[in-house]
């Protein structure tokens, strides 16, 4: 999973923290988290805001 795999990576926060509200999650602690998905193999430099927004506002979508 790359950091490109947005809905992927949303679907597995999702099913990883299900009562946590994306709202509510800092971007420092999402990259953390997408960082230590099992199946994630992309470099952990290689991220952005605008990478981690769209993660999360899919994850938001997910969440809802």
């Amino acid at each position: 999973m790359k950091w490109t795999d947005a809905q992927e990576i949303a679907e597995n926060l999702y099913d990883l923290y299900p009562d946590v509200d994306p709202k509510t999650v800092r971007f420092t602690d999402m990259h953390q988290w997408i960082c230590q998905l099992e199946e994630f193999d992309d470099n952990p430099e290689a991220s952005n805001e605008k990478i981690l927004e769209n993660i999360l506002l899919r994850w938001l979508d997910e969440y809802e």
